[in-house]
């Protein structure tokens, strides 16, 4: 027990370190803008958001209708059947889209980045670029860093669209709320602070899926069963992580009743 809360300490200090020289980099590449570098960013884009467009647009669009089925008996039961609308827009808005959104991405692309990392640091390829001159971080943690900021927040909006889809057509096939209906109840029930919270979590949660990622690929050494073992902690610390951070954010916006 002394020996796993010794390493647990070891490795939070270690992932401190780690954000602290990302930011130090970053700031780097604010203060001179010729650095950045826009290929890798371009490529992760495409690689995190666009690639990742159907699994995160299916998965949403039946998680809306799963949320209208099941509440579909007890409204009935109350003849409230427009509150579905309710039901589907305030949880997909603010809970369900940016979070299942976030743990798809984990699962998708943070082990991706843990498993690419891994490997070059396995076969000294990390090393090498250290040698020449090219700051590993530079190359290989910023862009996909820049890239998630920028594609997290956009698949939270589509599968926001996609989940109220799945809802508003099961409110019709179950409660026979027509789509006209369903559209006027939402409208007056989620507000814009609605969907602005529910985006606003998704940069939080693409900073922690990177940099746990990108962390714990550099923490791989050994051989190919290091590199497997990292990726594992990578999208378990990953999910966990988004998890609590959504608990906080619920604390905090149920205490600035928002």
């Amino acid at each position: 027990m002394g020996r796993s809360t010794a390493a647990a300490f070891q490795q939070g200090s270690a992932l401190l370190a780690f954000v602290g020289e990302c930011t130090l980099a970053f700031g780097g590449w604010l203060a001179r803008p010729a650095l950045i570098r826009w290929r890798p960013i371009l490529y992760n884009i495409r690689s995190a958001g666009f690639d990742a467009l159907p699994i995160v647009g299916l998965l949403s669009f039946l998680l809306g209708i799963v949320v209208a089925y099941q509440g579909a008996d007890q409204l009935r039961q109350y003849g409230a059947n427009i509150f579905v609308a309710d039901l589907v827009g305030l949880s997909m808005l603010r809970e369900f889209a940016p979070l299942i959104t976030a743990i798809i991405v984990a699962g998708r692309s943070g082990s991706a980045y843990a498993a690419q990392i891994g490997t070059m640091a396995v076969t000294e390829e990390i090393d090498a670029m250290r040698t020449i001159g090219i700051p590993p971080l530079d190359m290989l943690v910023l862009p996909k860093i820049v890239a998630l900021l920028i594609t997290l927040p956009l698949l939270t909006v589509f599968a926001d669209v996609l989940g109220v889809f799945g809802g508003m057509l099961m409110a019709r096939a179950q409660l026979a709320v027509s789509y006209v209906e369903f559209l006027d109840r939402f409208v007056k029930t989620v507000s814009v602070t609605d969907f602005l919270i529910g985006i606003g979590k998704a940069p939080v949660f693409a900073a922690i899926i990177v940099t746990v990622g990108c962390f714990q690929g550099f923490r791989t050494h050994g051989g190919a069963d290091s590199v497997g073992r990292q990726t594992t902690r990578s999208v378990v610390q990953s999910i966990f992580l988004v998890i609590v951070a959504d608990a906080l954010f619920s604390v905090a916006f149920s205490a600035l009743d928002l």
